[in-house]
C-alpha cells in the first residue's frame, strides 16, 4: 500500500468547521472545558491552526453565539405578534436549554452578530407594529428576554429530575429548623407529591404577554 504524502494528513479547517467544533466541544463538557489548545486536539490540529480562522477565543464564543442563535425559529408572519412572540420565545429558551452553555453567555458577551442582531430586530419590530408606544415596547422586550434566559439559567442551575428532589426535600422537611417555616415545608411536599410537568417557562410566559396585551390595550 502506497505511502501517504504529508498533504494526505492534513485537517482542512474553515470558520465554520472550528465553530461547529467549539460547540460540540462546549455541549458536551461546558464552556469551561473550552481552551485553544483543547479544540485543537479535537480537530487533529495544532493550537495555532486555528488562527487562521478566529481572531482569538472571544471571537470564537461569539461565533459559537451567533451558530447556535440561528437555530431560533424566527415565524415569517409577525401580524399577530403574540403568537409570533410566543413562538420565537419558546424557541430560544429551547435554544438555550439545548446548548446549556449558551445563557450566561447569551448575557455577559455585547458583541452582536448578523443573526443576533436579525433575532433582536424581528422581536423589537413585531411589537411595534403591533401598537405598542417605546417606552412598554421597550420594557415588555426586556421584560420577554430576561423571562427567556433567566427561567433557562435557574432550570440548568437548579436541574433536579423527581428523584433527586425526593432525595433532597424529604430529609429537609425532617429538619427541625424548617418547622418554623409552615408555606415552606407546604411548598416542599407539594413538589414531593406533584410531578413536575416541565411547564413554568411558558406559564411565566403567558403570565407576562397577558399583561403586556392590557397595558398596550389601556395606554
Amino acid at each position: 500500500m502506497p505511502k501517504r504524502g504529508p498533504a494526505e494528513h492534513r485537517v482542512t479547517l474553515s470558520r465554520q468547521r472550528v465553530i461547529e467544533a467549539g460547540v460540540r466541544l462546549a455541549d458536551a463538557q461546558g464552556a469551561e472545558a473550552l481552551s485553544m489548545r483543547r479544540l485543537g486536539r479535537e480537530l487533529g490540529v495544532e493550537a495555532m491552526a486555528l488562527y487562521n480562522h478566529v481572531d482569538n477565543k472571544d471571537d470564537l464564543l461569539d461565533g459559537m453565539i451567533e451558530w447556535a442563535a440561528d437555530e431560533i425559529e424566527l415565524p415569517e408572519d409577525s401580524t399577530d405578534w403574540r403568537r409570533f412572540t410566543r413562538r420565537r420565545a419558546v424557541s430560544a429558551h429551547a435554544v438555550l436549554m439545548r446548548h446549556t452553555w449558551l445563557p450566561a453567555l447569551w448575557t455577559s458577551r455585547i458583541t452582536l452578530g448578523p443573526v443576533r442582531m436579525r433575532y433582536m430586530d424581528h422581536a423589537l419590530r413585531s411589537l411595534r407594529e403591533a401598537g405598542f408606544p417605546p417606552d412598554l415596547l421597550d420594557r415588555g422586550y426586556h421584560a420577554i428576554e430576561d423571562h427567556i434566559v433567566g427561567h433557562a439559567m435557574r432550570a440548568i442551575g437548579f436541574a433536579l429530575d423527581d428523584e433527586q428532589m425526593r432525595q433532597l426535600g424529604e430529609p429537609m422537611l425532617r429538619s427541625s429548623p424548617l418547622a418554623e417555616f409552615p408555606d415552606l415545608v407546604a411548598h416542599i411536599r407539594h413538589h414531593l407529591e406533584q410531578p413536575s410537568h416541565g411547564e413554568g417557562f411558558e406559564f411565566g410566559l403567558d403570565l407576562i404577554l397577558d399583561g403586556l396585551e392590557r397595558l398596550r390595550d389601556g395606554s
